[in-house]
């Protein structure tokens, strides 16, 4: 016997059919069972079947478990954005400031740490923490990701203050040639300043408005803002009030000595042209 699939119109059906010989020995075929509609007998099938080797006696063949392949994917490491960094760094002379750290107690390559952390605030900005999250997803030329450590960078921002004279030394010269040409540039910088008390006084500049801690406090606001002969800024905060005007010159003094060539002046950002 042998299964037949039949059709009748638009419909086919599955036969179950056996072949036999007549009187005359010609070989005919007969159709034992019809097993339905071909498109309608899957679970009646699937019975029929194990109905047949049940009563066969044989034992069923189980049905092979596929598996999926055991393949993973990871993320590629961007690569383009650090290299160009790298180089421009590179180009620009920062890498002396090796020789800065060199003098120092300090037995990490301070100057890569430092780098790397610039790079991550141009590519990512993050904290310190996240410096070590963002490492894992790009290829740093010249630097050995797995052997940084939190504390790695912490110490090499240490000694980034401790040689702050020094640095500044270096950085000067390296963008003074950049900037010895006459300028006209606007740069300001704004900062919100939050005070205590309640007291009030005629004509007082603070103001009720939203602090950088997410409270409504009072608080006023120091800008500054230099025209024609500009350049960079330091690290440096210095209070300004309308009673004590001077104490915002004094932390520029030792900027200005830096870059008296070039007659230019400072702050940290670029309003307009």
């Amino acid at each position: 016997m042998h299964v037949k699939i039949t059709t009748s119109g638009s419909r086919r059906y599955v036969q179950l059919v056996e072949s036999y010989r007549d009187d005359a020995g010609k070989v005919k075929k007969r159709t034992v069972a019809t097993l339905g509609r071909l498109d309608q007998v899957d679970s009646q099938l699937n019975a029929v079947i194990q109905g047949l080797i049940k009563v066969s006696g044989q034992v069923p063949t189980p049905t092979p478990t596929i598996s999926s392949p055991s393949i993973a994917f990871e993320a590629a490491r961007a690569f383009g954005d650090v290299w160009a960094l790298t180089e421009l760094w590179k180009d620009l002379g920062f890498s002396a400031l090796r020789q800065v750290f060199r003098k120092t107690r300090h037995t990490t390559d301070v100057e890569a740490l430092i780098r790397v952390m610039v790079l991550n605030r141009l590519c990512d900005p993050e904290s310190k923490l996240g410096v070590l999250r963002w490492l894992e997803t790009v290829a740093l030329p010249d630097v050995t990701v797995t052997a940084i450590t939190h504390q790695q960078l912490l110490r090499s921002m240490d000694a980034l203050m401790e040689q702050q004279s020094a640095v500044d030394a270096v950085v000067a010269g390296l963008l003074r040639p950049l900037i010895d040409q006459d300028l006209s540039v606007v740069f300001y910088d704004l900062t919100t300043i939050r005070s205590e008390g309640l007291v009030t006084v005629p004509q007082d500049v603070r103001q009720f408005g939203m602090a950088k801690e997410g409270l409504i406090a009072r608080q006023f606001m120091l800008g500054a803002c230099r025209l024609q002969r500009v350049c960079r800024s330091t690290m440096r905060s210095s209070m300004a009030t309308p009673l004590r005007p001077k104490r915002c010159c004094r932390p520029w003094a030792k900027c200005w000595s830096a870059f008296r060539q070039c007659g230019a002046w400072c702050s940290s950002r670029i309003a307009g042209y």
